[in-house]
């Protein structure tokens, strides 16, 4: 039985958003990607932070790899871009609301579905910091834990910044998921909870062995 049309505009589309953006990748490695809120005003001190650790890391030659709208995602894409030595790279998305492109990108692509976007937020990234944010991040924090329990990824390690906003969430895993025996007490070794900015920095450095 032939494919309809629209079948075939589905699958067109989800490989635009695979191809392109693995063009992206294609000539650069070492990256690391920033999550968090669209919704952060750049005069917070998360968004200060994002920007700090991503300008830091890039002085490194890490690229940063946000998804690239605004809030955590435009700090962390300014403090790459302000480096001038790496990519500040963002993988935007098509929706109705909140999400436009930054003006710090150095290559971006903008896809049309998430489940690509996210797995391509984080296949070629050796750590993802996550920083507060809502649905969107909550989303992607699950769904790149799930890809590490999975081993579907190897090898990436999560942060999560700001401990007192992950702190119900993490009470809820402990006390709960766990012991429900819905999740292995190993599982809560996926990810690191910290407030230390120079911790995370100083962690990721070892991943590229870089001093």
């Amino acid at each position: 039985m032939p494919e309809c049309k629209e079948d075939i505009i589905e699958k067109n589309k989800i490989a635009d958003d695979f191809n392109c953006s693995e063009e992206i990748y294609k000539d650069i490695k070492n990256c690391v990607t920033f999550f968090g809120s669209a919704r952060t005003s750049q005069d917070t001190k998360t968004c200060k932070m994002a920007e700090k650790l991503a300008f830091n890391l890039a002085n490194k030659n890490i690229n940063i790899v946000t998804g690239g709208g605004g809030g955590i995602m435009e700090a962390a894409n300014r403090g790459a871009f302000k480096a001038k030595t790496v990519q500040s790279i963002g993988l935007n998305i098509l929706i109705p609301q909140e999400q436009k492109l930054n003006p710090y990108t150095t290559r971006n692509h903008t896809f049309n579905y998430f489940f690509s976007r996210k797995y391509m937020l984080v296949k070629h990234s050796s750590a993802c910091v996550i920083f507060p944010g809502g649905y969107g991040t909550l989303d992607e924090f699950f769904e790149i834990i799930i890809l590490v329990q999975t081993k579907k990824l190897q090898n990436l390690k999560i942060y999560l910044y700001d401990t007192t906003f992950w702190r119900d969430l993490i009470s809820f895993i402990e006390n709960t998921l766990l012991k429900e025996g819905m999740i292995s007490k190993s599982d809560l070794d996926i990810f690191t909870i910290t407030d230390d900015l120079e911790f995370i920095e100083k962690d990721i450095l070892k991943l590229f062995n870089i001093n």
